[in-house]
């Protein structure tokens, strides 16, 4: 048997097309994904330095609270640097005890707008 015609091996341009088409796709989405995880990777940073923030604030509550010194009354303020970007708030709150108080640390940052934060509560004794 002969074969007649042309049987040149090799891809034609819509399949050229298909496949970089099929490629942009996937490239398109790569980068979605890794401008994502940039995004969450930040969101994560101001959450975990919000909450060691907190758990400073915190501790320094139960150490005056401890040594007697410490003023029950609500509070708010900066931190200083290089945290100027955090604020923090402290509010006290009544238990069925009366000896003992619930304080409430909040870590805030971000615009007003769109405000993030993290709260921590603990007990002290009066």
């Amino acid at each position: 048997m002969k074969v007649t015609g042309n049987s040149e091996a090799g891809f034609t341009l819509l399949e050229v097309m298909i496949a970089l088409a099929i490629v942009s796709v996937a490239l398109v989405t790569l980068l979605t994904l890794g401008n994502r995880s940039i995004a969450v990777h930040g969101r994560l940073q101001h959450t975990t330095q919000a909450t060691l923030l907190a758990q400073q604030r915190m501790a320094q509550i139960e150490v005056e609270a401890e040594q007697g010194t410490l003023q029950v009354r609500e509070d708010e303020a900066p931190f200083e640097e290089p945290f100027a970007d955090y604020r923090w708030q402290v509010t006290y709150s009544d238990t069925p005890l009366p000896s003992v108080k619930m304080v409430t640390v909040a870590v805030l940052w971000g615009e007003a707008a769109r405000q993030e934060g993290v709260e921590l509560n603990s007990f002290i004794f009066d």
